[in-house]
């Protein structure tokens, strides 16, 4: 962590390998207390880019998973009215039946607001929601506050969490949305990059099995009729694999060989796919 006119500013973590133009952009968002809107395809490091902010400002970090049937005041808070109601029925909780408050559970963002420490609030895959659930949220988000009507009350964010949002481009989001966020695309790794990340997972590996692991992994991601391509931890899991297997071994890899499919693809057609296509790399 570096600290540069008392600003805390982010450069990396322990397992997050970071380019120099998203580093920019996450610290300019951070002092610019606007939320960052990430994009890319899955894999690409969206998601664990929070956590190593987390990590490298120690931060605590709160994560909203966004469903497409998530209504915006279930992220702010709940009313528990059914506990509420079994507590007046049976008389025996400690709770005051007659306070609301106590009823009052906060939801992801509502921990953000009332945390007593500053933190970092995800919200993972925006695109989910609905345009309404959206521009809501930034709505409250501009404001740092919002209300809870049950008790008329107006809960103010203690500090500003740092907001990062991501969106595997599913569906388009509003230009009002996108006007309230900084904005990083997130690219699927390059081969010598990819290399990188593999060595901070790995910084022992083999170098001939880092380099024949990283090309027969890109190869697999060339087969056009791949619905899910591996990303970035499945080729994680795959090495893993290659490793713990005392019968592998790294010639029968660039041989064509290709063990453990079932690590790198999810999917039923995927795998198959990819069955047929490494048949015919083997040489």
């Amino acid at each position: 962590m570096n600290q540069e006119d008392g600003i805390r500013r982010f450069s990396g973590a322990s397992k997050y390998v970071l380019d120099e133009e998203l580093a920019e952009i996450v610290n300019i968002s951070i002092a610019l207390e606007m939320p960052l809107l990430l994009k890319g395809e899955p894999g690409t490091g969206k998601t664990m880019l929070a956590h190593a902010i987390t990590e490298s400002l120690n931060m605590r970090l709160i994560v909203l998973n966004v469903k497409s049937s998530m209504k915006l005041i279930e992220a702010l808070y709940q009313y528990d009215t059914l506990t509420r109601l079994n507590d007046s029925r049976f008389g025996d909780s400690t709770r005051d039946v007659s306070n609301i408050e106590e009823y009052i559970r906060m939801g992801k963002i509502g921990q953000a607001f009332v945390s007593d420490e500053r933190v970092v609030l995800l919200i993972d895959e925006i695109d989910k929601a609905d345009t309404d659930f959206q521009d809501d949220m930034l709505d409250i988000l501009d404001q740092m506050q919002f209300d809870i009507i049950e008790i008329d009350k107006s809960i103010k964010a203690r500090h500003r969490p740092i907001v990062v949002i991501t969106s595997n481009a599913k569906k388009d989001l509003s230009d009002p949305f996108l006007g309230r966020c900084n904005f990083h695309h997130i690219a699927f790794p390059e081969s010598d990059m990819m290399k990188n990340i593999v060595r901070v997972h790995f910084p022992d590996i083999d170098k001939e099995l880092l380099n024949s692991a990283v090309q027969a992994f890109y190869r697999l991601r060339e087969i056009k009729e791949i619905e899910k391509k591996p990303a970035t931890r499945e080729l994680i899991n795959w090495i893993r694999a290659l490793r713990a297997d005392p019968d592998f071994r790294v010639k029968d890899l660039i041989k064509g060989n290709i063990p453990y499919l079932g690590v790198l693809f999810k999917k039923s057609p995927d795998y198959f796919m990819a069955q047929k296509v490494v048949a015919h790399f083997k040489v």
